[in-house]
């Protein structure tokens, strides 16, 4: 089995839904010990006890992170982690039976935002759940956004993605004329047209879209 491929297969947005809390750890205890915690906070938990399982569940876009044993029977806690690393928007929480320096340096240094050792209490844990779900809503969120910014960009014509290039890069409505070959008043009617589809408060805003999107200073087609 591809282990890899199964974490791009069923992605389904589902707004508003309550957020998950994966757990993957090989021991029944700790998996049952966790599941009652995480439902009682009111999180939906989803228990694994390995990588591979855990790895063929099908994704869906909500709040979620992962709760993950550094040791497990198949790949370790490490090496699930790096396969999971595009998905932002679940951060993930280490837990082990002992000590290892090393091992939590590398964990953080990989995005882990909490690295805990066995036992730890209630608490601890359910902060650092907490913190994990609103870090990963704020990834959501900033995903959806950026989504939307491409289906406005998308409904822009040829024309409007070329002057909204070139006024973004700084030129005036006469110099962006100059460089397309139409004229200054031509650019102006792309340019409001411009704001409009893409909703921009202003051409600051303008500006920060076009961050967001890293368009280029150079409109289609035209070299750099």
């Amino acid at each position: 089995m591809n282990l890899g491929s199964a974490l791009v297969t069923g992605l389904s947005p589902m707004p508003h839904a309550t957020p998950i809390v994966f757990v993957v750890d090989d021991d029944i205890s700790v998996r049952e010990s966790l599941e009652l915690l995480i439902g009682t906070a009111g999180w939906q938990p989803e228990t694994f006890a390995s990588a591979g399982e855990f790895l063929s569940r099908p994704r869906v876009e909500v709040p979620s992170c992962l709760v993950l044993d550094v040791s497990l029977p198949d790949l370790s806690g490490l090496d699930l982690q790096q396969r999971v690393a595009s998905l932002v928007h679940m951060p993930i929480i280490f837990i082990t039976g002992y000590g290892d320096v090393p091992v939590t340096v590398r964990a953080m240094k990989a995005g882990a935002v909490e690295f805990l050792t066995k036992p730890f209490g209630d608490d601890v844990m359910l902060d650092a759940i907490r913190q994990a779900i609103e870090r990963s809503q704020a990834a959501l969120d900033q995903q959806a956004d950026i989504a939307a910014l491409r289906d406005r960009y998308e409904s822009l014509s040829r024309r409007e993605r070329e002057v909204m290039a070139l006024i973004v890069s700084g030129l005036l409505n006469k110099q962006a004329g100059g460089e397309l070959g139409i004229s200054e008043i031509t650019v102006k009617a792309h340019r409001g047209s411009v704001m409009r589809k893409m909703k921009a408060r202003s051409f600051a805003d303008l500006v920060n879209m076009s961050g967001k999107l890293r368009l280029g200073g150079c409109p289609p087609g035209r070299p750099g």
